[in-house]
């Protein structure tokens, strides 16, 4: 063996891995609360969309994503912009400031089952075609409320 080849097979783990290639390096990870953030506005948008009415397909065409690409903000899969948040603001007719509230806790809020039965009344609600059957059904809500 060689000095040159000794030189090659040396150990050298005590030298700095060399970091020139941006391609070997490892990939930066965001911290978890950033992606609880994510999942927070992502709920928060599937929440006013229900509210509303919308399917993700609607949602979808309004703000001009594909339904994958609104699947993937609800879900916190993929982080919204801040130019797509103020569109989805819009079409939603909510402030921006909407998708954050809420976040003032540590940990991550779990929708109740009420809240989960009043976001599915209100769909079910705005499907409703007939307005006299929609008059009815608020009229029924108001007074079993009053009791």
């Amino acid at each position: 063996m060689t000095t040159y080849d000794q030189d090659k097979s040396a150990d050298y783990s005590d030298q700095p891995e060399e970091t020139g290639n941006p391609a070997r390096r490892p990939a930066r990870r965001t911290g978890n609360r950033t992606q609880d953030i994510d999942r927070h506005v992502g709920a928060r948008v599937r929440e006013r969309r229900i509210m509303l009415g919308f399917t993700q397909q609607q949602l979808a065409d309004l703000i001009g994503v594909t339904y994958q690409q609104a699947h993937k903000y609800e879900r916190g899969i993929n982080r919204i912009s801040a130019g797509r948040l103020f569109e989805i603001a819009h079409v939603l007719s909510v402030p921006v400031n909407y998708f954050f509230e809420g976040l003032s806790g540590d940990e991550g809020r779990q929708v109740s089952s009420r809240e989960r039965m009043c976001l599915e009344l209100a769909r079910n609600f705005a499907h409703i075609p007939n307005e006299r059957h929609q008059e009815a059904l608020s009229q029924l809500a108001r007074v079993l409320a009053a009791e």
